[in-house]
């Protein structure tokens, strides 16, 4: 955890309060935290600041604001990627979180399991939003949706994500195209499941404005491709 993020009702009065168990223990156990410390803490969706320890107790620690302090610039990037197994989804959400990603799209597939979109983790996504900004000490979520049929979504909603400066990228192991480097402008990037979208689906996403582009010869999995995809192109960004 390297801010601490609380809502905007937390931050209503001139002192501040952290009552999150889950909070507590961490600032407690790893950082045995004490009246006159310095915590970096974020409003949810607002700005963040320098404050000050001014009480400690089991159940509650209280702060006061020091200085505000630059929230981290997000990526411009639309993420949209097929419905991971659900033990992949928590680190996918948390990764792409933790890197800036703008906006994140969940999408049905031919070779995504149905049972996928039955997972109890769904209901956490939230939880794991958290978790990734906390991690990269940033404020702002960004949105996400959750898409359960494909050609509706391609043919219907993808167009408008795509414009002369906001090209949409799908890694695609046997296209001859190469994904750019450094580009910089805003995109959208589509990745497949791990058995990899079918031919039908790459064809309506190229017949939809979508580019078909290779990372190369060797075939990755979702949570390994996604990092590799938006260090490869936003290699500026940092």
């Amino acid at each position: 955890m390297n801010i601490v993020l609380i809502t905007p009702e937390q931050a209503q009065s001139e002192i501040w309060s952290i009552q999150s168990s889950r909070q507590l223990q961490h600032l407690h156990q790893h950082l045995a935290v004490k009246v006159g410390d310095q915590l970096k803490v974020g409003i949810r969706g607002g700005a963040r600041y320098l404050t000050e320890v001014i009480a400690v107790t089991a159940d509650e620690i209280q702060l006061k604001a020091l200085v505000s302090q630059a929230v981290p610039e997000k990526l411009p990037v639309t993420l949209i990627v097929a419905m991971p197994r659900p033990k992949v989804l928590r680190r996918l959400i948390m990764d792409s979180v933790t890197l800036g990603v703008e906006k994140i799209v969940l999408l049905h597939s031919y070779r995504v399991d149905k049972s996928y979109w039955q997972s109890p983790l769904l209901q956490q996504i939230d939880d794991y939003v958290t978790l990734g900004l906390e991690q990269a000490g940033d404020t702002m979520a960004p949105c996400i949706e959750i898409h359960k049929r494909f050609k509706p979504f391609v043919e219907d909603m993808l167009p408008s994500y795509i414009a002369a400066q906001r090209p949409a990228y799908v890694a695609h192991p046997y296209a001859t195209t190469a994904m750019p480097h450094a580009i910089e402008h805003a995109c959208s990037i589509v990745i497949g499941p791990e058995g990899g979208f079918i031919p039908y689906e790459i064809d309506l996403l190229v017949a939809n404005g979508c580019q078909a582009v290779s990372l190369g010869s060797r075939i990755l999995r979702t949570e390994t491709a996604i990092p590799y995809v938006l260090g490869r192109l936003f290699s500026q960004y940092g």
